[in-house]
């Protein structure tokens, strides 16, 4: 069974920006992945983006830069 690891979690208001936030992560060679919304959050779109914890600053930075919000960002055992 795999360790569990902190991970930092971006929601999305919808399925939209969940998919810019993939596009952007390509583009932008972004540590992390489109993951569907783990259970222990209730809300967003269904979809979120998954990093590690240390590339939290980089990822929100690259959001900000791009004009795409997050719903929520979350700390969480993943």
């Amino acid at each position: 069974m795999r360790e569990k690891t902190l991970q930092c979690i971006l929601s999305f208001h919808n399925t939209v920006d969940a998919l810019q936030m993939e596009k952007l992560g390509k583009e932008k060679d972004l540590s992390g992945r489109l993951i569907p919304l783990p259970s222990v959050i209730s809300a967003g779109c269904g979809l979120a983006w998954s990093t590690a914890l240390e590339n939290k600053e980089s990822t929100l930075a690259a959001c900000k830069e791009a004009g795409l919000e997050p719903s929520a960002v979350h700390e969480i055992l993943f």
